[in-house]
């Protein structure tokens, strides 16, 4: 049970991720979360409605810190993928994110058996290769400096955002108490559109009303709005498998998400996959049979 929800919102934060960063590409970080933050909240509410459960003041209250790490996550993922190729920003991220969980898992005394270890170990190697980047492209013109500089590095920007989405997993699986339902999920999005409104004040406030490019046209919106709903709906598979089983391995196999993206990145803006991206690939797969068959 645990690996099919996880695998099921790996494959959810891949489409979301690869969609939400269309829309950036085109717009701005904030922008694009404008829209995809407030359409995951109401798919969340939507969903702890029809579910029940009882919300408690504690579960509500990690709930809310898990969204603050994940809304500070998302904008700099989302800012990492209009800065470099989603081939290389996604896996970065995602071994980020993986990690954090692992290490907070064995501390708490999450024993795992030989063959769902060894599996597990493969994913982390595999989201490593998948995030491999070909390192003769860089451009060292017309480069700011500083911490600029680093707020203009995809990859860089990309594990400020995989461990925030690390801390994300491991708050969301403290909020859960078995009887509280989907809600603890509802109150991490309105962390998020919390950050994300802050956010977009203070840029207002930096920069003026013209912050980039809107996000317009029914094409662009409904994008947006996809990527919302299916970033939510990944939520709420991970929050359930990391609810059934261990941390460490609900949020290695959640990170698989990757894969998703940069197949999606290939077929859409022609993103090579290098040999070592395909040995990634493969590894990948061999992770996943071992966790399962374990």
């Amino acid at each position: 049970m645990v690996t099919a929800l996880a695998l099921s919102a790996a494959l959810a934060y891949g489409v979301a991720d690869f969609l939400g960063g269309a829309v950036s590409r085109r717009s701005t970080a904030l922008k694009a979360l404008m829209w995809c933050v407030p359409m995951g909240l109401v798919v969340v509410l939507a969903a702890a409605f029809l579910t029940g459960g009882h919300a408690t003041w504690a579960g509500l209250g990690w709930g809310f810190a898990a969204g603050l790490a994940g809304g500070v996550g998302l904008i700099a993922f989302y800012r990492a993928l209009a800065r470099g190729p989603m081939s290389v920003v996604a896996p970065v991220s995602a071994l980020a994110a993986a990690v954090l969980p692992v290490i907070a898992g064995v501390a708490r005394g999450e024993r795992l058996g030989a063959g769902v270890l060894a599996g597990m170990l493969l994913c982390l190697v595999a989201i490593g290769l998948v995030s491999m980047e070909d390192g003769g492209t860089r451009e060292d013109t017309a480069r700011p400096s500083g911490v600029r500089r680093l707020l203009d590095n995809g990859p860089v920007v990309a594990g400020i955002s995989g461990a925030c989405f690390g801390i994300f997993f491991i708050l969301l699986k403290t909020s859960g108490d078995g009887d509280s339902g989907l809600w603890p999920l509802v109150a991490a999005r309105a962390g998020n559109v919390c950050v994300i409104a802050t956010a977009l004040i203070i840029a207002v406030r930096l920069h003026g009303p013209d912050t980039g490019p809107p996000v317009s046209g029914r094409t662009l919106i409904g994008l947006a709005l996809i990527s919302g709903a299916l970033d939510a709906g990944a939520n709420a598979l991970y929050f359930l498998a990391a609810q059934a089983g261990l941390l460490s391995l609900a949020a290695v196999l959640t990170s698989l998400y990757p894969a998703i993206t940069v197949l999606l990145a290939r077929a859409a803006y022609s993103e090579r996959l290098r040999a070592v991206q395909r040995l990634g690939m493969a590894v990948a797969v061999a992770g996943v049979a071992l966790v399962t068959v374990g």
